[in-house]
């Protein structure tokens, strides 16, 4: 495996794949690495001869408020799992690489990326495009690899590249958790005993959301998302930004729940803000009625 921190030469050992005939596939993360990120590296090595794995805390997406300063950092560890994973490369540029003096340049998706988490978080998905697009044009993949835990982000990546005609294609890959159904997140580990015994009510919520969808036939848009807020606010501790019913790809609200939908939320515990989403989709009628 080889770690490499320079765009050029990253362009370079990727010009020198191609030119043999093999297929990128690429795994664009801000390093922490879990098991979440790990999934996506294994189905990057189904897919592909190469597999890349960045590793680049984008200073873009973060507010002045938010955690850059503090978001976990250790890429010894994450050079490791990517030696035990089989990756190629680790792409780790500086963010004075991605982002030199006089730098002005911004991917915005209009309209996707100012609700919910665009809401919550203003020009977080400005940033979070425009290093995307700057890491693809980099490691030049045939395949990048994005899980559904951040599922605003991945519809509105898909969207970019579709309108950017981007010779890519996207691979989503299902939200991994762990056993006590708690969406893996690099920011897991700032979660005490009591705030993660609380994290676990989002699963429960989301799950609530989901019967009452699927097996219990309930088309209201308010009652779904009345019910779900209940069991959240059932824990004082837990803090909601938003929850939303919306439609999986233009992400608006439908007026009421005809076909499949997702639920996304968005909470505080303690410092800490986790999201989550699960999709749902109410059953067909029965042709034979």
């Amino acid at each position: 495996m080889e770690l490499i921190r320079r765009l050029h030469l990253m362009r370079e050992a990727v010009r020198k794949a191609r030119a043999e005939g093999k297929k990128i596939a690429f795994v664009p993360t801000m390093g922490a690495l879990h098991d979440g990120h790990l999934a996506l590296v294994r189905r990057a090595r189904e897919l592909g001869d190469i597999v890349v794995v960045s590793i680049f805390v984008n200073p873009e997406q973060f507010g002045p408020d938010e955690d850059y300063d503090t978001y976990p950092r250790d890429l010894a560890r994450d050079t490791d799992l990517c030696v035990e994973e089989h990756v190629d490369f680790i792409f780790a540029p500086d963010p004075k690489e991605m982002y030199p003096d006089g730098f002005r340049t911004y991917v915005e998706v209009e309209g996707l990326s100012s609700i919910l988490e665009g809401a919550s978080r203003p020009g977080f998905f400005r940033g979070v495009c425009t290093a995307v697009l700057k890491l693809l044009s980099v490691v030049n993949p045939h395949f990048a690899f994005f899980g559904q835990k951040d599922m605003q982000q991945a519809v509105i990546v898909q969207t970019m590249v579709r309108d950017l005609n981007l010779n890519v294609e996207i691979v989503l890959c299902p939200t991994v958790r762990d056993d006590d159904g708690v969406a893996l997140s690099s920011r897991n580990v700032r979660l005490n005993v009591s705030e993660r015994v609380s994290a676990m009510a989002l699963r429960r919520a989301l799950e609530r959301g989901r019967v009452l969808i699927e097996d219990q036939g309930v088309s209201s848009v308010e009652e779904v998302e009345t019910k779900v807020r209940d069991v959240l606010g059932a824990d004082e501790s837990i803090k909601i930004d938003y929850f939303a019913v919306v439609d999986p790809v233009s992400l608006e609200r439908p007026e009421t729940i005809g076909g499949e939908v997702l639920l996304l939320l968005a909470v505080w515990i303690g410092q800490t803000r986790l999201i989550d989403n699960i999709s749902a989709c109410p059953e067909p009628p029965d042709e034979a009625e």
